[in-house]
């Protein structure tokens, strides 16, 4: 690259991470080209939490994707027994009020919009399912399913849980599977336990249910129960199998799937991988689920992609080599994504408790703990360690 000018990234994902990537990298001056394997960017998913660290880190750069007005900021977050039973809050509202970004429960097709509409009009190459990628003299070269070539002078893998960028990289890496799988859904409901901006999150014995508010008179629910992992890999019940899973649990955990239509469940199973401590080489880097993917228990995969989206603008923008600016993006990046993943991995175990004693340990825990200790254990995850100039 010459001396003076601003690198070419290509970023190869158009999910939440390659897309906040690449509205990073223009802010700060650089020429992205976003290569999508999918066909036509159709809205999916159900909802995703944007926490307050990830607000927080789009305002270092200028970036305000105003999703308190596309989704609902969180006012009250509560860990409750499967009756409704309270067992502690926290204080999330408080920890946003104080670092002045707050946390944002939204579906994944609004942030997705608002993504797009900050990209202004900028396209998505579609259909390019990329094959490998080769370093050349002055960049990187990227290859593609139906012969296209892409050259740049870096390459984002922000290509999800099985990247192709990063198996070119790492090689094959085992995929860890707790053994539950994850349901979810995005449906119009009210309810009168169900505040605006409120977070619910409901223990039971190898079970979690969560409501959320995302504004708009919608609800985001979900739910998880402990099963082999090849069963909930291959989950093939119905939504019958669902509402008797939960049978017993409190009225408003019953009625928001009962009146959820049955093709509105999109079942997941529960799945991390190892951490990965080399992300790149050369003019090549990982960003989001392709360089550490986490379990959902955290609520942190979203916000964390994000997080490395804006330590990557702002390394590039820092630096004149492309490599040394990856690398330092890297190292900038790796000790909070390690614990991020670490963090998410033993929350869920501890939630997806099956057996009475450790629930009842867990519970007691929760219920005891100085608040002092709660507040600072929420402030360190929400609180975002800003790197960028």
């Amino acid at each position: 690259m010459r001396p003076g000018r601003r690198p070419r990234v290509i970023v190869i994902g158009a999910g939440i991470g390659g897309l906040t990537a690449a509205v990073a990298l223009r802010q700060v001056g650089i020429d992205v080209a976003v290569y999508e394997r999918e066909e036509e960017l159709r809205p999916a998913g159900t909802g995703l939490s944007i926490m307050s660290n990830a607000v927080s880190a789009l305002g270092t750069l200028g970036i305000d994707l105003h999703l308190d007005k596309r989704g609902r900021a969180i006012e009250t977050f509560q860990f409750l027994a499967r009756d409704g039973r309270p067992i502690r809050a926290l204080p999330l509202k408080e920890i946003g009020d104080r670092v002045g970004a707050p946390s944002v429960n939204i579906s994944r097709a609004d942030l997705q919009q608002a993504l797009l509409d900050r990209l202004d009009g900028q396209p998505v190459e579609l259909g390019a399912t990329v094959t490998g990628f080769e370093a050349t003299a002055d960049g990187v070269r990227v290859e593609f399913a139906d012969g296209r070539e892409a050259h740049g002078d870096a390459l984002i893998g922000a290509d999800g849980f099985h990247s192709v960028i990063r198996r070119q990289i790492a090689g094959p890496t085992p995929t860890r599977e707790p053994g539950y799988v994850c349901w979810l859904a995005v449906v119009p409901f009210r309810h009168e336990r169900l505040s605006d901006g409120a977070v619910r999150h409901y223990w039971g014995a190898g079970q979690r249910f969560g409501l959320i508010d995302i504004g708009h008179e919608q609800v985001y629910w979900w739910g998880t129960k402990n099963m082999p992992a090849a069963v909930a890999r291959g989950w093939r019940g119905d939504k019958d199998e669902i509402a008797r899973a939960y049978a017993g649990w409190a009225d408003e955990v019953g009625e928001a799937i009962r009146i959820t239509p049955a093709e509105a469940i999109v079942s997941v199973p529960a799945q991390d991988r190892p951490f990965l401590n080399r992300w790149g080489t050369g003019p090549v880097t990982l960003l989001g689920d392709a360089a550490h993917p986490m379990l959902t228990s955290l609520g942190q995969g979203a916000g964390t992609a994000m997080e490395d989206a804006v330590v990557l603008a702002g390394s590039l923008a820092e630096a004149a080599d492309v490599p040394r600016a990856l690398r330092r993006y890297e190292s900038r990046r790796r000790s909070r994504a390690r614990r991020m993943v670490r963090m998410s991995r033993m929350l869920s175990l501890i939630e997806q408790f099956e057996h009475p004693l450790p629930r009842r340990l867990r519970d007691a825990y929760f219920r005891r703990v100085p608040a002092p200790v709660l507040y600072r254990q929420n402030e360190s995850v929400l609180t975002f360690p800003a790197h960028t100039p």
